[in-house]
């Protein structure tokens, strides 16, 4: 039996003039209202005239937010920026999970969701530079994340080397002469392990300290288990260290618990960094020195950029790359005095 209108308007809780008004995209309706007919209209497979009721001939008021990985907590605090950009902009967002698999970021980039959005925040992990001609489509597009550089779309990203190289040297100026560089991908360049290695690599120059290979630890993917794992692993290896540049928070949290249950204490005999200033390191025991990676301003510009390309209003603009501002947020897991409890 073919799909009806008023299935979709069953399904989103609506009536069937609100359906049609969706569909033909008329004004005042409200973002989270056309949200929910445009997924129901999707999950039910309907399918309206497009041409003829103009789907697709305005604005739908909905992009599309593609991202690795909710569990990690980065990827949900930066949906949550990007929600709260788009809100004030009148937008509604959907937000897909590519579990940063090549063929699935594909294929959700090519897929039928595209026609329900007016363009696409796109957080690739999966795809690589050699992959740039498959990001090309019509659907307006900001490109996050650094695994693509100078591609068809505007980038918005963080200064990776420059910040991981502030976090070490943040280390280093403690007197921690032996750092792990925690969570790197052996061979990675471009992307956040490849990048953040190199700003470690540069602060140890800098201090005119000795690159060490039994300090670069492997961390393939960025949970606090994997943190856990990888800080057990180091050990019982019997290699020496004295602090932990760990190039996110959440495998910084999983490692100091390790160090804490083997009891080593945090930070007298071991300082720890991590990056990305997830809400939880603000509660952990001491809280997690970090970078701030600049994420709000990453979510407003990368809202701003799209609506722009939306819009037509930077339709002969050649691609744009922004790098958002950073700064080192030093707590109690480097010995900042005062930084033992929760900030208000």
């Amino acid at each position: 039996m073919a799909i009806t209108m008023r299935d979709v308007a069953q399904v989103a809780s609506v009536s069937i003039k609100t359906v049609s008004n969706v569909i033909n995209d008329h004004p005042n309706i409200k973002p989270e209202t056309r949200r929910r007919v445009l997924l129901a209209i999707e999950n039910l497979g309907y399918q309206p005239n497009l041409s003829a009721r103009g789907l697709r001939s305005g604005r739908t008021g909905v992009i599309s937010l593609i991202i690795p990985d909710l569990k990690n907590a980065y990827f949900a605090e930066l949906a949550d920026a990007v929600m709260t950009a788009a809100s004030k902009r009148g937008q509604a967002v959907i937000i897909e999970q590519s579990g940063g698999e090549r063929d699935r970021e594909l294929e959700i980039l090519h897929g039928p969701r595209m026609r329900m959005v007016d363009g696409v925040l796109y957080s690739v992990l999966g795809l690589g530079q050699e992959d740039v001609g498959l990001i090309d489509i019509p659907t307006p597009i900001v490109l996050l994340g650094e695994r693509i550089f100078n591609g068809p779309a505007d980038h918005v990203t963080m200064q990776n080397v420059e910040a991981s190289e502030a976090a070490t040297g943040h280390l280093l100026e403690l007197g921690r002469s032996r750092p792990l560089a925690f969570g790197a991908h052996r061979n990675e360049v471009i992307g956040s392990a490849g990048l953040r290695l190199e700003g470690y690599r540069r602060a140890l120059k800098r201090a005119g300290l000795p690159y060490r290979e039994e300090l670069v630890v492997d961390v393939q993917t960025w949970h606090r288990s994997d943190g856990a794992h990888a800080m057990r692993q180091v050990l019982a290896s019997g290699v020496t260290f004295d602090g932990v540049v760990a190039f996110n928070d959440s495998i910084a949290l999983g490692a100091m618990s390790v160090l804490q249950y083997a009891g080593l204490k945090v930070p007298d005999d071991v300082a720890i960094i991590g990056f990305d200033d997830i809400d939880e390191t603000r509660y952990s025991l001491p809280t997690l020195s970090t970078v701030d990676p600049g994420r709000p301003q990453i979510a407003e510009t990368a809202v701003r950029m799209l609506l722009e390309r939306i819009n037509g209003e930077a339709a002969d603009i050649a691609p744009r790359e922004f790098e958002a501002s950073f700064r080192i947020v030093p707590r109690g897991s480097t010995g900042e005095s005062g930084a033992s409890f929760p900030e208000s």
